[in-house]
Formats: C-alpha cells, sequence, structure tokens
C-alpha cells in the first residue's frame, strides 16, 4: 500500500511538473512585446553577429536582448500594421533600451527607414513559421540570399 501512494505521488509530481513547463512554452511563444526598434548603421556590414554569422543588412536578421539568439519574431509596426519576419542573430549594446535592431532590409519592408524609429509589437514565432515568413520576404523583394 505504501508503495502504491508512493507511485502515485511520484507520477502526480511528474505530472504537475511537465504542464507547468508547457505552460511556461506556451507562454513564451506567444509572448507579445511592444517597443521602439531601429534599424543597423552600414558600418556593421561584415562584421560578425553574436552567433557568428556575418552581419549583410540585405537579410531579414535583427539584434535583440531579450530573446534568444536563433529565434524567429514576427515584427509588426504599429503606425502602419506592416508586417515582416526576422531571425535573431545578434545582441545590441547594453546601453541600447530599444526592444530590436533591424537589418536595413526590414526596416524598409515595414517603412520606417527614413525615420530611423517605429513602436513596433514583437511575437516570437516557430522557426517554421519564420523562415516561410521570410522566404516569402524574399521572393516578394526579388532577393538572392537563401541563408535563414
Amino acid at each position: 500500500m505504501c508503495m502504491r501512494k508512493l507511485i502515485f505521488i511520484l507520477l502526480f509530481v511528474a505530472s504537475s511538473i511537465g504542464a507547468s513547463a508547457q505552460n511556461s512554452i506556451e507562454k513564451f511563444a506567444t509572448e507579445l512585446k511592444n517597443g521602439i526598434a531601429s534599424f543597423y548603421h552600414d558600418k556593421f556590414e561584415g562584421r560578425k553577429t553574436a552567433n557568428g554569422e556575418i552581419f549583410d543588412n540585405d537579410k531579414y536578421t535583427a539584434a535583440c536582448n531579450t530573446l534568444k539568439l536563433g529565434s524567429y519574431v514576427k515584427v509588426t509596426n504599429l503606425s502602419n500594421g506592416k508586417v515582416c519576419y526576422v531571425k535573431i542573430n545578434d545582441r545590441m549594446a547594453a546601453t541600447n533600451h530599444r526592444l530590436i535592431d533591424l537589418a536595413s532590409v526590414a526596416a524598409k519592408k515595414l517603412s520606417f527607414h527614413q525615420k530611423g524609429l517605429a513602436k513596433v509589437k514583437l511575437e516570437v514565432v516557430s522557426e517554421e513559421e519564420g523562415k516561410q515568413g521570410i522566404l516569402a520576404q524574399m521572393s516578394s523583394t526579388g532577393a538572392a540570399s537563401t541563408t535563414l
């Protein structure tokens, strides 16, 4: 009888931990963040990013200090509703309090390249959705780069 209670308790605890972890993952996956976006200066062209990739202002990438490197993000310009998908591959300076720093191509897609800054909403998306979004953007602009 004592062994059955122990097994029952262990199964209950294990299922509770699993459910809690799943809730955390789901919360992260649907987490929305609002803030200010900027875009990279051309001086960073050709430099290594935090994940070791070479920065290219014509690729749909971004720097963010709050999201995991390799995350895919749907960025919405809150002033005009335009959407762009990017991959987080770099970090910003610790003193930079903006939410995200986008490659120039992404700032142009969101129509704030001339202004320099925009209020945006970030939504973490799955790798599949992010890659599909970037590929669709590249084909609509005629971009030749295929690195995701």
